[in-house]
């Protein structure tokens, strides 16, 4: 990195911290410091649920996972405007009525006090794991790509969130994540442009779409019922809509966000805005990685884009098998070039076909280069990373973009990251503080309780930056947030729609219910019984169930209150 990347990167994400601080910098009450004062707009709102959603590992892993699979990953996003307008018309309004801090005080009104601290820490235990990942996922990226320190990269980037978030609650992360949004959307749109600027002057945009579609990169739409695709029309539209309604309706680092709205209707809005643009998005950030994948389709691209993983192979009694593998894939390079030329000069449809084919088996062949180059880096190193796909996007960028450019979208990663963990560890903090702090300890004045809730999001903050720096590269880690969602997720969001929905059914059915089927979907994701989006339909499914059969087991004894809404 030169050193206008450098000022461009630490200016931005000082400004951000900065600003952040010196907007939210008085905070009065509870209510201020965990909802804003409830003085968000819809575009406020809406802004601040998409950057909580899109993490540095969106805009790592995405680009990724559409250059190595292309863009059927975007099915999984297809269930979200369903959950929004469900959201919007269910959840939103009791939440608002009921004038709550946390998605979860509504379960005491409706259920009892262990059902509210059973959900709360389902919450606390996915939410913790998931806020360290976050943290995580850039740092061990940057950390391999650019030599960093990733114990240090950790602690920065939880530090410059700690800052802001614990010194101006909710408010200063709505603010920030505008910026950080403004920030990101720049960065995706040039690295875009850039990168169409950087293929053939006879290769155009429309001429790139058909070099993708004609390797099977363009393939959206999967209508198939095979359980061992995780990424179908299915799956996407139900546990895809599942995985929001329970993300967003649930989760109360979302909840939080449109909680702070001025009215009801400025909250619907904000959602409805997220459900609108959130799918468009994720279509592309993968269109920005099938346009990585052209773009190699003219010039060469690493074996292993693992820079770690390369380093120690070339460093073992295999450096040589691995050289060898290199050499292979560099002529395969220059003759796929050469095909892929030929074929976008192409006029006659057999033409076309025949040198399709001839592309197609020549990334066949570069397909098998690579896998043989993971067998020869686990025989060098057992322990290595050998899965790629989160270093595809930032190779381009550190090998391929002009200087200024490199700080900008390595500042468009970092805000990503500090954007969705202000969101998780304001919620954390403030989760701790209404549902189990404040409960067993009250009667205590305003300050006290935002004196706490600013402890608690330290103490989050701290416990996100251990795990972060204990944690470990997972398949893809972008699947591995919502996997770690989907295992929590359609428990908590079955309660919530036991709550809603099914009056007759009473605390102790709810709470014995939660627990049996947590159980039962850990041991179903241990087992590998079924792809992890389903799990969120199952747990769902399954809690309501058997808390409706306990229910009508059950002696009639159970005489919590519950809350009727009309």
């Amino acid at each position: 990195m030169q050193q206008i990347d450098w000022i461009v990167l630490i200016g931005t994400l000082l400004f951000i911290v900065l600003y952040g601080t010196w907007k939210s910098r008085q905070q009065k009450d509870v209510g201020d410091y965990l909802k804003g004062g409830n003085t968000a707009h819809w575009w406020t709102i809406g802004l601040s649920v998409m950057a909580t959603q899109a993490s540095a590992i969106t805009f790592l892993s995405t680009p990724g996972q559409a250059f190595h699979d292309g863009m059927g990953f975007v099915q999984f996003y297809f269930g979200l405007p369903i959950a929004m307008v469900i959201i919007c018309l269910v959840f939103i309004p009791i939440y608002h009525k009921l004038n709550v801090y946390t998605a979860y005080e509504y379960l005491e009104s409706r259920f009892d006090k262990k059902t509210r601290t059973l959900t709360a820490i389902l919450f606390l235990i996915q939410r913790g794991l998931a806020c360290g990942i976050t943290i995580f996922a850039p740092s061990i990226i940057l950390s391999a790509v650019l030599g960093w320190n990733l114990i240090y990269l950790n602690i920065i980037i939880g530090v410059l969130v700690i800052i802001y978030t614990v010194s101006g609650g909710t408010k200063a992360v709505s603010v920030t994540q505008k910026q950080q949004m403004a920030v990101i959307f720049f960065g995706m749109l040039i690295a875009f442009l850039l990168i169409l600027n950087y293929l053939p002057l006879d290769i155009s945009f429309s001429k790139a779409l058909e070099i993708a579609g004609a390797n099977g990169k363009m393939d959206i739409l999967d209508f198939s019922f095979d359980f061992d695709n995780r990424y179908t029309f299915w799956s996407g539209i139900i546990g895809g809509s599942f995985l929001a309604l329970s993300y967003f309706g649930t989760d109360q680092s979302q909840v939080q966000r449109y909680l702070s709205g001025r009215s009801v209707k400025q909250s619907q809005m904000g959602l409805i805005m997220n459900g609108l643009l959130k799918v468009p998005m994720q279509f592309f950030i993968l269109l920005v990685g099938i346009m990585v994948f052209v773009f190699y389709q003219f010039n060469s691209s690493p074996l292993h884009f693992n820079p770690a993983a390369v380093k120690d192979v070339k460093k073992s009694e295999y450096a040589g098998e691995y050289k060898a593998l290199e050499v292979q894939k560099e002529a395969i390079d220059k003759e796929l070039a050469a095909t892929q030329i030929s074929y976008s000069k192409a006029e006659s449809d057999a033409a076309k076909q025949t040198l399709a084919q001839e592309i197609k088996s020549l990334n066949s062949t570069e397909k098998q280069l690579r896998e043989r180059s993971v067998a020869v880096i686990k025989k060098a190193n057992p322990n290595a990373e050998t899965n790629d796909k989160d270093y595809v996007f930032i190779h381009f960028i550190l090998n391929n973009l002009p200087r200024g450019l490199i700080g900008l979208l390595l500042a468009v990663i970092l805000s990503a990251a500090m954007s969705s963990t202000a969101s998780e560890l304001n919620a954390l903090g403030s989760t701790t503080t209404i549902d189990l702090y404040k409960r067993n300890v009250p009667g205590k004045r305003e300050r006290h309780y935002v004196a706490a809730s600013r402890g608690f999001t330290l103490l989050w903050g701290i416990i996100a930056i251990v795990v972060a720096c204990t944690a470990n590269l997972f398949d893809n880690l972008i699947q591995l947030v919502n996997i770690i969602g989907s295992i929590f997720y359609g428990n908590v969001l079955g309660i919530f729609l036991l709550a809603f929905f099914i009056k007759y059914v009473r605390s102790k059915a709810v709470f014995i219910a939660a627990l049996i089927t947590q159980i039962i979907i850990i041991y179903f994701w241990y087992i590998d019984l079924m792809p992890y989006l389903w799990l969120n339909l199952v747990g769902c499914v399954l809690v309501m169930a058997i808390a409706v059969l306990l229910q009508v087991l059950l002696p009639k004894n159970d005489n919590s209150e519950e809350i009727i809404l009309e």
